[in-house]
Formats: C-alpha cells, structure tokens, sequence
C-alpha cells in the first residue's frame, strides 16, 4: 500500500495515534501541528488524502479544504470535527470534503472512510479507462506490443506512472511517444486533473513564452485581456511537452527555473504563482547531440531526463506486427462497416515483411487505406501503398498490367526514395546525398508523391 496520507491536527496525543494506526496499517503518514504547516506542506508534496481538524492554530481547516479543491482536486480531505461542530461539518461535505467524523472516533471508523475514499477513486479511475478506450479514435490509438522490449515499456510505466519524477521518453516519429505519455498520465495520481498536450515544434517562437507562462493584459500589442498560461492551467495535472527538442533555446533557463521553484510569473506580471505540474517529454531527436552542438542546454537535459523510456522502432520488434495488424484491421473493419474483409495471404506477407520507416502510424494508415481499396472482401497487395510492394512486384505490374512509362518511372523513384529514407534512418539530408539529388529536389518530391514521414 504506497497511498500518502497527511494528518493536521494540532492535539499531540491525537495526531500520534493516528499516525501510528495508519503506519501499521501500511500507509506513508506525514504530520503537520497547525494549518501553516500544512499548507507548506502541500506546495512541495502530494498526498492521497489529508485528514485535517476544523479548529486550528493559524490557518483552519476550512480554508486548507478549499485550498486543496482549488489547486489538488485528486486529493480526497476527512474533516474531524467536536460535536458542537457538526453543522459546520456537514457544509465541509457540500465545499468538497468526502466525509467527517466526529470526536471521539474509533481507528477502525477512520480507517473505513479511508478505504471507501480509495475504492471510490479507483472505480472513477477505471470509469475514465474505459469511457477512454470506448471512444472510436482513442480505442485505436493505444499501446499494443507482445516483444520483450514492449513488455519492458509496460514494467517501466507501471513502475513510475504514481510517482512525479520527470519522465523522457525517445523514439523515432510514429513510434507512439505521445500514447506513453497518456498512459503515464491515466496511471497516475494525477489522472483526474488536467493533461495539457504542448507541441514545441508548432508553437511559433514569439508565442512561446506566452503559451507556457500566460500574461497580463498590455503586456504586449494584442494583449487586450488577461491569460493563464499552460502552466497555470495544468496545475494539479501534467503537461506533455511533445518534441521538447524545438524548444527555442533562449526560453530554456526559464523553463528550467520553473521546473525547480514550481513558480511562473505571467508575462507583464510582477506577481510569482505557484504551480503543481508533473512534465513528460518526448524528442524523436538526439539531446545528447543538440547538447553537444550547443542547441539545448545540458542542465535542462539532466533536469528532465530523470528516467528515460527508449521506445524501439519498430523495424526492430517484429514480433509486434502480426498483433498490430489485427488491431487495426478490426479497428478500421468497423469503422467503414466492411466486417467481411480479410488479409491474403501475399499481402499480409508484404506487411510482415516491411521495415516501417515512420512505424506504427505507418502500419495504420496502410491497414486504413487497404481497408477502404479492398474489393470483394479481400485486401491484396495492389490495396496497400506503393512503397510497401516489392520492386519486383513492381517490375512485374509495369510489365504486365499496360502502364505508361511515366507511371512506372515514379513508382520506381518512390520505392528508391523511400528505401533511401529507411536507410538513412528519416534523415532528408543524408537521404538526398544517398539518391544523388539535392535537397530542394528530395522535398518537391516527398511533396508530389505524399510522402509524410513526420
């Protein structure tokens, strides 16, 4: 039981045996004499549940309970109260607390509100879970994977999805970065409060500071109103910072002074807020490198790069396709109401046999548009994109089906660009030198012949 409990209770004999009671009974118990404390407490710590006394020293519990729904509504507050107090107990329930008791209690009174604080939680989690995954998009888009290196994501995300540390997570593009991200989320402490999703490489650079830290209305042309930035949103939640590579270096140091005062102060503001956000990150570049080349700072790196989840393209965990490949086939299956199609045989051979240069979203959108090209129940290889069919295929469908030479000449120069792009890992410019054409002329035809590797 790893549940985190802070007790606020001014009566020394009182707090100590609470606190022994729950430590046996194996939750990680932290004390606070007076509502000062507390409250100093819960800017730097998260806890499960706080069980708080209404009347005490300083700060009382009426005001921490409203502080703890405003900024950590995850966390659940048992008011205890004297008798004399009671109707001002019952008005707690309607402010947000889950429950009271009333002096004197027993341990095993507290201990059930406890656990019926915790079983509630956790059917609310799972009803989120599923509400999740029963949506069309998000029932498609989720982890999936059978090969020692997936089962080694699952043990990771498991292990420290309830925890806050700062989590890095790498992987080439259409990996799935962004759905371990979720699952780190959904897992967490933090799963009912806010999860805001930032993309660093499509926010424009003069918008950036702005996006993350809000401003003040005249901070600058356009500011006619007051805005909270993601930050301030997300607190008591998580911020997904995606391709936190493309973060323009000069903001960098601010969001590191962030990251280790849990404070921002709003553009044009004087006035220092206090945030509580759990950051994940995703690059499908080199950190190490852009450290290297001077494009990111190395503190900042070390700073988020507390436990990292490599993800393993897919190239690379073949054992996954086959699973994949059923997925999404059912997926799409009901999607476009054709329950009757099937793979056959040479082309689920072609899919198995592919190297998936832009992985999994790849292998999605393939099964989605032979899904829809399917004729008579039957996907064959002609269903699926060019690049997946093998150049003899090719030769043989030139040779043999009457197309024009120009028809021929492009799928053979989109077959060689792809295999170029495969080989050079994604990367254009090294992909360019390896097929003897310029860059300019690699982008006009990734252009012409909707090649999307991003």
């Amino acid at each position: 039981m790893n549940e985190r409990i802070l007790i606020i209770e001014d009566d020394p004999a009182m707090r100590l045996g609470m606190s022994h009671f729950l430590s046996s009974s194996g939750f990680r118990i932290r004390e606070a004499e007076t509502g000062t404390e507390a409250l100093e407490i819960l800017k730097k710590e998260r806890f499960d549940i706080v069980i708080s006394d209404i009347r005490l020293p300083g700060t009382d519990g009426l005001t921490i309970l409203k502080k703890i729904r405003q900024d950590y509504p995850e966390t659940g507050v048992i008011i205890i109260t004297a008798f004399a107090d009671i109707r001002t107990a019952i008005q707690t329930i309607k402010d947000g607390a889950f429950d009271y008791l009333a002096k004197p209690f027993s341990n095993e009174e507290l201990l059930l509100i406890i656990e019926r604080f915790l079983k509630i939680r956790d059917l609310e989690s799972e009803l989120i879970r599923l509400k999740q995954t029963l949506r069309g998009e998000d029932s498609v888009n989720k982890l999936i994977g059978v090969s020692p290196a997936m089962q080694e994501l699952f043990d990771r995300i498991e292990a420290i999805a309830r925890t806050d540390v700062p989590v890095l997570i790498q992987g080439e593009s259409g990996t799935g970065k962004e759905l371990v991200a979720n699952e780190i989320h959904m897992r967490s402490l933090r799963r009912n409060g806010p999860y805001i999703k930032i993309n660093c490489a499509a926010i424009p650079e003069n918008l950036f500071e702005s996006e993350l830290f809000g401003h003040e209305k005249g901070a600058f042309t356009g500011a006619t109103e007051t805005k909270k930035g993601k930050f301030e949103l997300a607190s008591g939640g998580t911020i997904f910072f995606d391709e936190i590579g493309d973060m323009p270096l000069h903001l960098q140091p601010k969001l590191l002074r962030v990251l280790e005062e849990h404070t921002i102060t709003r553009l044009g503001g004087r006035e220092s807020i206090q945030v509580d956000v759990r950051c994940i990150y995703a690059t499908s570049k080199n950190l190490k490198e852009l450290v290297k080349e001077g494009k990111f700072r190395e503190d900042l790196y070390y700073r988020i790069n507390v436990v990292p989840i490599n993800i393993l393209p897919l190239r690379k965990r073949k054992e996954d396709i086959p699973r994949l490949i059923e997925h999404f086939l059912e997926h799409f299956k009901t999607k476009y109401s054709k329950p009757e199609v099937v793979i056959s045989p040479s082309a689920y051979e072609v899919l198995l046999s592919y190297d998936y240069p832009g992985n999994v979203r790849e292998l999605k959108h393939a099964i989605e548009r032979a899904v829809l090209l399917s004729k008579d129940g039957v996907i064959n290889i002609e269903d699926l994109p060019e690049e997946f069919i093998p150049e003899e295929r090719l030769q043989e469908r030139c040779l043999s089906t009457g197309l024009s030479l120009q028809d021929c000449l492009n799928s053979f120069e989109k077959k060689l660009i792809m295999n170029a792009l495969k080989e050079s890992g994604g990367k254009k410019i090294e992909a360019a030198k390896r097929l003897g054409i310029s860059r300019k002329v690699l982008w006009k035809r990734l252009k012409e012949y909707g090649i999307n590797l991003s």
